[in-house]
């Protein structure tokens, strides 16, 4: 570390690692709550396929085959929330590991730069193919409702 032997030197500079290194931390703490969004997406979507998979029990034939369409449209939803989990637990590590290259950077005085670059690019743009996975997702959704409410609409009509 440059200025070793001077304890200000020192000091600053360990305080300006500190720095740089919670600025990623707070995109960890945002990926984290998009995390639990996914998370809870994911169990609604398995609630409503269990809900589904009941009443195709007791369905009739034409009933049974639109609540088919449903599930398929479900397990849709829930492989672009998988999809939207995997990046953001990727860009997750990708944050944590920009932040250990910060610091054993700053420890072993080498140039990282390439490394850090690499990792928290790789956090931004899992982060980032997250949201867009969610985004999918959330279309999804609501395109289904509106298909649902359709359905509704049309079959009072009849």
């Amino acid at each position: 570390m440059q200025g070793l032997l001077n304890p200000d030197s020192s000091l600053d500079l360990v305080a300006h690692v500190i720095q740089v290194a919670l600025t990623p931390i707070f995109l960890l703490s945002g990926i984290a709550t998009l995390l639990n969004v996914f998370a809870t997406r994911l169990a609604r979507v398995a609630d409503l396929v269990s809900q589904i998979t009941k009443a195709m029990e007791q369905a009739d034939p034409e009933e049974s085959a639109g609540l088919a369409r449903q599930l398929l449209r479900l397990r849709w939803r829930s492989i672009a929330l998988d999809a939207a989990v995997v990046l953001g637990a990727i860009g997750a590590a990708a944050t944590c590991a920009s932040v250990f290259t910060l610091f054993v950077g700053a420890l072993r005085n080498s140039t990282v730069a390439s490394l850090l670059f690499t990792t928290f690019g790789l956090a931004i743009g899992c982060t980032i193919s997250a949201i867009a996975a969610f985004a999918i997702e959330m279309m999804m959704a609501g395109s289904g409702v509106r298909a649902q409410v359709a359905r509704q609409r049309s079959s009072e009509q009849v």
